[in-house]
């Protein structure tokens, strides 16, 4: 399936606006993510290990869950253009193999002298935060 794609130039945004992406997290994309980043930490991918931990289950990394704040804002808020600057990140709880993780960005300051934008990034999992922060990007203008 082709992803949706929005381009907002920098003169195109303005406090407030808001994007959301969704996504069911699966067992393959936990596995993938462990390949991809050799991240293979047994709280991610061995049941018995997990089974033993506070969360008594496997959990998704935390990095992947903060990859769907990059998916967002390379995709739709601000889009293909968008260059990622810096991101803060607070993990609140843990994502788990079902669940479905609605990541949003919106808008929260611009600096229109730099073509800046400061975005509050979320992550919430089946009505619960799991993740917060802010992001800054450097936008294309239109001129």
């Amino acid at each position: 399936m082709k992803p949706v794609l929005r381009t907002y130039n920098f003169e195109d945004l303005r406090i407030g606006m808001r994007e959301i992406l969704m996504r069911t997290v699966m067992e393959t994309d936990i596995t993938d993510f462990a390949a991809v980043t050799g991240d293979h930490n047994p709280i991610h991918l061995d049941e018995v290990y997990a089974a033993q931990t506070r969360f008594g289950q496997r959990i998704a990394h935390g990095m992947f869950t903060a990859g769907l704040v990059s998916a967002l804002i390379g995709t739709r808020l601000p889009g293909p253009g968008a260059i990622y600057l810096s991101q803060t990140l607070q993990f609140l709880a843990p994502v788990r193999i079902g669940d479905v993780v609605t990541a949003s960005a919106e808008v929260a300051e611009l600096i229109e002298s730099r073509r800046r934008a400061r975005l509050f990034c979320e992550c919430v999992a089946d009505g619960r935060a799991v993740m917060e922060g802010e992001a800054w990007v450097a936008l294309p203008s239109r001129g």
